[in-house]
């Protein structure tokens, strides 16, 4: 079997665009793989040209580990986001035909499963006027959707520094949803990166009476020395990741042991195969994984490839269910949410299927994410927050 070539198909949501890309072979089976962008969707696009023609097509799609090492490092550069991400697209894609050929999923191909659920946890579902009372009803609504975990960013625009009015109010938010969620749900605290060691400590420690599950991005990810300093200072798992995009990229993190939760992002750290090998380093260093996922339901699906395989997976983010209804019908058997975690799929590949016709009705968009911007929380339809 060999690739005969790619088609790439973008789909514009109000502040993200999905890149879907199929990977069609010469014995009719097609794989599918997915990305999210902010704002590179075209030079991704491009990259993935260039790749088709240099390393892709005429490829074995079974021999996916030579693949991913032709596509990193066959044009002699570093690789960074825009490169990982369309290896992460053409690797699930390949993993997808792998498993329909042999009729199994791909979760089968990498060890067997470890586990029949995979936990869940809501992401989106704040886009709601940023009250107290607007944030305890939206909260009120996770719950009867059947989660048992969530995640919040309540710190608007804080940049380094977060105002004592500001933290009053982010703490007011905070407790509205603790309140509405109960004492037993998982609630996840994110940052985004944004705040200096000393304020990232001290909002840790005036959020600590509500138990957040753990304290994501406190500062900004490309000083893991920074993160260190928090980490020892806090008494709260410290989660970060999502914007490391290479594998090796973490040795640093796991030599300092600065976070207790690594959110690699499937669809940006080069595919499934990678972020199992980064779990396994993880597992040697006690860490646990949860990664970041704020994708369409492919990236969904390959993320839980990796969850019903893994030992130390601890849960799954779910952005779908809040915020793409409207492109529902792109995807054929898209994982869902039951009781507050995915369950065990047996289908081959990845488990579901792409419709491109579908996806023709929803064209790229200028999709952007500026967190800091003055009034952003206005322009932003999702309310600016992931």
């Amino acid at each position: 079997m060999r690739i005969t070539g790619i088609s790439t198909h973008v789909i514009g949501t109000p502040w993200r665009n999905l890149t879907y890309v199929q990977v069609h072979t010469d014995e009719g089976l097609t794989g599918v793989g997915e990305t999210r962008m902010l704002g590179r969707t075209d030079a991704l696009v491009g990259y993935l040209r260039e790749a088709e023609a240099n390393h892709v097509a005429g490829s074995d799609p079974f021999a996916i580990e030579n693949l991913v090492r032709r596509m990193k490092y066959g044009d002699y550069g570093r690789a960074g986001e825009i490169v990982m991400s369309g290896i992460a697209c053409v690797e699930m894609a390949c993993w997808d035909i792998k498993g329909k050929a042999l009729g199994v999923p791909v979760w089968q191909l990498l060890g067997g499963r470890v586990t029949d659920r995979v936990k869940a946890y809501a992401n989106g579902w704040y886009t709601t006027q940023r009250t107290p009372e607007a944030y305890h009803r939206a909260a009120l609504g996770v719950m009867e959707r059947g989660y048992r975990a969530l995640k919040i960013d309540p710190f608007g625009t804080g940049h380094y520094e977060l105002s004592h009015q500001d933290t009053l109010y982010a703490v007011s938010l905070i407790e509205a949803v603790r309140d509405a969620i109960g004492p037993d749900a998982e609630l996840m605290l994110e940052m985004h990166g944004r705040f200096s060691p000393s304020t990232a400590v001290r909002l840790a420690r005036e959020l600590a009476p509500y138990r957040p599950a753990w304290l994501e991005e406190p500062v900004p990810p490309e000083n893991l020395a920074a993160l260190k300093k928090v980490a020892d200072k806090v008494d709260l798992p410290v989660a970060t990741g999502e914007r490391i995009h290479d594998r090796i990229e973490f040795r640093e993190l796991f030599e300092s042991q600065a976070a207790d939760i690594l959110q690699p992002d499937v669809g940006h750290i080069g595919g499934i195969l990678e972020t199992r090998k980064l779990a396994a380093t993880a597992e040697t260093h006690y860490m646990l994984v949860a990664p970041h996922n704020v994708g369409g339901p492919v990236l969904t699906a390959a993320s839980l490839q990796v969850g019903f395989s893994t030992p130390n997976f601890k849960i799954l983010e779910h952005f779908n269910d809040f915020a793409d209804a409207e492109i529902k019908d792109v995807v054929k058997g898209a994982p869902e949410v039951v009781d507050g975690h995915f369950e065990l799929s047996h289908a081959p590949g990845l488990g579901v299927e792409f419709d491109a016709e579908a996806a023709a009705a929803f064209p790229q968009q200028q999709a952007r994410f500026d967190l800091w911007a003055e009034g952003w929380e206005k322009r932003d339809p999702t309310g600016g927050r992931r």
